[in-house]
């Protein structure tokens, strides 16, 4: 069983991925497709006269500040474009993919925030109206009635809280649990860069491997996005996967090139 977590970068290439994916189903290995959707959510936003807004946390990770209308729009993207474009794509190549969000069923579930302290201009705030959460659960029986029925699960990271309102999730986060509960013996997590670099103006600069117990070591190299990805990857391995791997999402053979160790390995 794979876990794969896509990007929603700039310069991913989904055709790459997905007749990758295509190729290692067919002789017979399980996967789920977790995929994110920020660049094409960052577009909309813009054309419809509301740009995204990042905010960092006390804690000091970057995340989108999600108001009911932006969540509509990430919604728009994410469980909709992104989605069911994904879904054709696998079509076309013989698999029979199924797209869902984590609404869908509470597939993910959690607690939705009640607020969201942040660091602005050098001040701490706090801001009301935030539509985020953490994926807590995850509805396995709904997971494997579809693997086990020969589909292709894929899911786009949004989740419902407790009290079945849609709130806004972290993909890595939410791969990184459903590696977890699905006992996989890989979480795959494409971007677009090769792997966790030390320097992240220099891609020659990839870390290639991880030891287990000190990812967390690794984090004063984590950027932005990537600080998420590593906090994922740490509660995947406590959680018991055997080994994450961070690769790229450009290249054809994305998946192939990460189970052959090209990227950042963490084992």
């Amino acid at each position: 069983m794979l876990v794969i977590k896509v990007g929603g970068g700039e310069g991913i290439n989904y055709d790459y991925i997905c007749e990758d994916i295509a190729g290692i189903i067919k002789r017979g290995v399980k996967i789920v497709l977790v995929h994110g959707g920020s660049h094409e959510a960052n577009v909309l936003s813009e054309k419809l006269g509301k740009p995204p807004r990042f905010v960092t946390s006390v804690s000091g990770y970057e995340s989108r500040y999600t108001d009911r209308e932006t969540l509509e729009i990430f919604a728009m993207v994410y469980s909709g474009k992104v989605n069911k474009f994904i879904v054709e794509k696998f079509q076309k190549l013989g698999i029979n993919a199924v797209g869902l969000s984590g609404i869908d069923g509470r597939l993910l579930e959690g607690q939705k925030k009640s607020t969201l302290k942040i660091i602005e201009g050098g001040k701490k705030k706090v801001l009301r109206g935030d539509n985020t959460g953490k994926v807590e659960k995850v509805n396995i029986d709904l997971l494997m009635l579809l693997i086990n029925n020969g589909y292709l699960p894929v899911i786009s990271p949004l989740c419902s809280s407790y009290e079945g309102e849609a709130i806004n999730v972290d993909g890595d986060r939410a791969a990184a649990l459903l590696a977890v509960k699905l006992n996989a013996d890989k979480l795959i997590i494409l971007s677009n860069v090769p792997g966790l670099l030390k320097n992240v103006e220099d891609e020659s600069s990839l870390i290639k491997h991880i030891d287990r117990s000190k990812v967390s070591e690794f984090m004063e190299f984590a950027k932005r996005r990537m600080k998420k990805k590593i906090m994922g990857t740490a509660e995947a391995v406590e959680g018991g996967v055997k080994e994450v791997i961070f690769a790229d999402a450009r290249i054809k053979n994305p998946v192939t090139n990460a189970l052959n160790a090209k990227g950042t390995v963490i084992n």
